[in-house]
């Protein structure tokens, strides 16, 4: 085992565990037995976390199969033991229920939870057909396509039994109302995802509802089937309420009796409004409906305020979900119009539910992802303005750190102990120990060339595919000579990211020729590595990518061959993984102040690659006066007109230029200045590893999660919450 980790187990056999909903694999059996108990304490000293989509594939981030491999554990003579073996060894590795960022985090969030011993349980749904998978076409552009896998085969999942009858799945039964707010009862089987801490020393139980069941009614079933799936409002209407609604359901069957629930992004908040009509059946009896008055409804969604914290992610319009009330009415039964009349009014817009709204008014605390985020909130909720903090988001630093960084880490004695205390570099003398800065050095080198060999080895999969299908490769240079693939070496930035246009993904190539004109002067070649995925219902953000596609060639042309622009198809974790470390710069250009944090930028930090970005969500803190990376673009005062999306209003012009401007010196210093261009890297180890982590951010959450922890414990998160407070200015 790494000398790092202090796992004391030896053997398979200790790794299964039972209760009265099934036998699982994974942590010791008083492990599971001692989470199981804190979930279901009569005390509720647990937190419930609410998130449409999780992301947590295990090809990233695998401490059990890591146990397996290093334990040289393949087989055991059980053959039941055996099956569940041969699954974390080799089955398949991708839970395709995230789109982007909010799902990722929603996983490094609940990792993090794992490593440090929190009482979290978390509930999201399962989608059948997960997110979509991305063909992308030089001509047509992107492609959107079904995805298809199979729980029963993917490790970390397990389908609980019901009790009483062993041999069958576990359903509960969800309150619901059908298209004429008609109460109807739909069912949902429940899987278990187990995040399981680095040292298998904890885990946190990740329960997804699983809707497609045959006898399921049809709008059912088409809600279940896709994240995000944007056929009709209503469509997106009812996938929130079969989040939010399951969750009492969901918490009375297993016996969990969490005190908080933590809403990740408004999506579940239907949860809200079953807790409000129950305080007000509790307070006026059965008739409760005839009885309630607005003060009624109000003063019981204060007592269930105590109960809720609230985290808000964009400022985006478009992500704040808003719903026709004529719509919303016809499929809720009294009791909710009456509340979401008395809650969720639009101020705005008097003719829409906003659910968001509704989200910041019935909460103990909400939160912001970072500080410019919370001003921008604070300007877009002015009636909530005082309640509004920032808890700046982070990345599991664990997942990110590439393995060849992370072995470099490990050789660092100043190091020691930075699995579980990313804090441990904020102390460490980085920059003068010659033999990190070379191990620093060599682990990067190996990253870039795993990026360039994974793409090169694309690029020669593509000349065969143009003659196999009709499929056109998306990039240009699958059309010329082999000896046109990217070299090691080159500098190469990276971007990776869902294609929105208030993103820009395709700023810095604008003006082509003044991009073109500064690597021809200073003869730099550049390698651009681009991936992500738009919306499927994202028309202008299928726009934006088709430009990055038709950008290539010209580049390639004007540039003499310098500047190699490469776009990966099917943008997931492990390429994210790969892209983070591999790449020598991250690009981050979005329009200020419409990216709320930025978690991929931190995910290059924590491997010490500077970010190149706008001074937008997280890179505000992250920029450290030029000491980690660089900054470019408008960074005045956000005003209303800031906010919007409008295409006229995205200064793509204005932006540009000043990036332009920027390039040369960002250049120089890779090239002729190496050892400069180091030190900028392991500033990133010093100054934001510390910070922009998982386990920080989850110290600051416990904060307002008010619960009580052992004393380990509650050291530990004391040590987090020292590295840094979101909410506090000057440091």
């Amino acid at each position: 085992m790494t000398a790092q980790k202090r796992i004391r187990i030896r053997t398979a056999e200790e790794l299964v565990c039972r209760n009265r909903f099934g036998s699982f694999f994974g942590v010791p059996q008083d492990i599971f037995d001692r989470v199981w108990a804190n979930l279901s304490g009569s005390d509720g000293n647990s937190v419930a976390y609410i998130s449409m989509e999780i992301g947590a594939d295990p090809d990233v981030f695998h401490p059990l199969r890591d146990f397996l491999v290093e334990e040289e554990i393949s087989a055991t003579g059980d053959p039941e033991l055996d099956a569940l073996v041969d699954k974390y060894l080799h089955g398949p590795r991708k839970i395709p229920i995230y789109s982007g960022g909010l799902g990722v985090l929603a996983g490094d969030t609940l990792k993090s939870y794992a490593d440090i011993h929190i009482p979290v349980l978390a509930i999201s749904l399962l989608y059948r057909a997960g997110y979509f998978s991305q063909i992308v076409d030089l001509k047509v552009g992107q492609i959107d396509q079904a995805t298809h896998w199979e729980p029963e085969k993917t490790p970390t999942l397990f389908q609980l039994r019901d009790p009483e009858r062993p041999e069958r799945p576990l359903e509960i039964s969800v309150p619901f109302t059908d298209m004429n707010a008609s109460p109807v009862d739909v069912r949902a089987q429940v899987w278990m995802k187990m995040e399981i801490a680095e040292e298998l020393d904890y885990f946190v139980p990740e329960f997804l509802l699983d809707y497609s069941l045959p006898d399921a009614p049809p709008w059912i079933h088409d809600a279940a089937r896709q994240l995000y799936n944007a056929e009709s409002t209503l469509m997106k209407a009812n996938q929130r309420r079969m989040l939010g609604s399951s969750v009492l359901p969901l918490l009375e069957a297993l016996g969990f009796t969490s005190r908080t629930i933590h809403l990740n992004e408004q999506h579940g908040v239907t949860v809200v409004i079953h807790l409000i009509l129950r305080e007000l059946r509790a307070a006026l009896g059965d008739n409760y409906k005839e009885k309630m008055t607005d003060a009624d409804i109000l003063a019981a969604a204060d007592r269930v305020s105590q109960r809720m914290v609230y985290t808000i992610h964009t400022p985006v319009k478009a992500g704040h979900d808003r719903f026709s009330r004529t719509l919303y009415d016809r499929i809720s039964p009294p009791g909710f119009r009456r509340v979401l009349q008395v809650l969720a009014t639009d101020e705005d817009s008097p003719g829409e539910y906003n659910l968001t709204a509704l989200a910041m008014r019935v909460n103990r605390t909400v939160n912001s992802v970072s500080r410019l985020h919370r001003d921008v909130t604070r300007k877009q909720f002015p009636r909530f303005a005082d309640k509004i903090t920032a808890i700046t988001n982070g990345v599991h630093h664990l997942t990110w750190i590439s393995e060849n960084r992370a072995r470099t880490f490990d050789r660092c004695g100043a190091l020691d102990g930075w699995r579980d205390d990313p804090g441990i570099f904020a102390h460490a003398d980085l920059a003068g120990d010659r033999g990190f800065r070379a191990g620093l050095k060599e682990a990067w080198e190996q990253d870039n060339s795993f990026l360039v060999d994974y793409v090169n080895t694309m690029l020669l999969s593509h000349r065969k595919q143009m003659v196999e299908t009709w499929i056109d490769p998306p990039n240009y240079l699958s059309y010329l000579p082999k000896a046109d693939d990217l070299q090691a070496g080159v500098f190469t930035i990276g971007f990776a990211r869902r294609f929105s246009t208030y993103k820009r993904a395709d700023l810095i190539f604008d003006d082509i020729r003044a991009l073109t004109d500064i690597l021809v002067r200073g003869n730099w070649p550049v390698n651009f590595v681009f991936a992500g995925k738009a919306h499927p219902a994202d028309e202008p953000g299928k726009t934006v990518l088709k430009l990055i596609l038709d950008n290539q060639e010209e580049l390639y042309a004007r540039s003499n061959g310098l500047a190699k622009l490469i776009f990966i198809p099917g943008y997931d974790m492990q390429i994210a993984k790969m892209m983070v470390s591999g790449v020598h710069a991250w690009l981050n250009s979005p329009k200020r102040p419409l990216e709320a944090s930025g978690t991929s930028g931190m995910k290059a930090a924590m491997n010490g690659v500077p970010n190149i970005s706008v001074m937008d969500g997280w890179w505000v803190e992250g920029y450290h006066d030029g000491r980690t990376g660089w900054k470019f673009g408008y960074e005045g005062p956000v005003e209303e007109s800031s906010l919007s999306e409008d295409p006229d209003t995205l200064l793509y012009e204005e932006d540009a230029q000043s990036f332009y401007r920027l390039l040369p010196t960002v250049l120089r210093t890779f090239y002729e200045q190496p050892d400069r261009y180091i030190d900028v890297a392991i500033n990133n180890l010093k100054l934001n590893i510390p910070i922009f982590n998982t386990h920080r951010m989850a110290s600051e959450y416990v904060r307002r999660y008010d619960l009580r922890l052992n004393g380990v414990t509650a050291e530990m998160i004391a040590s987090f919450q020292r590295l840094y407070q979101s909410d506090i200015e000057n440091r």
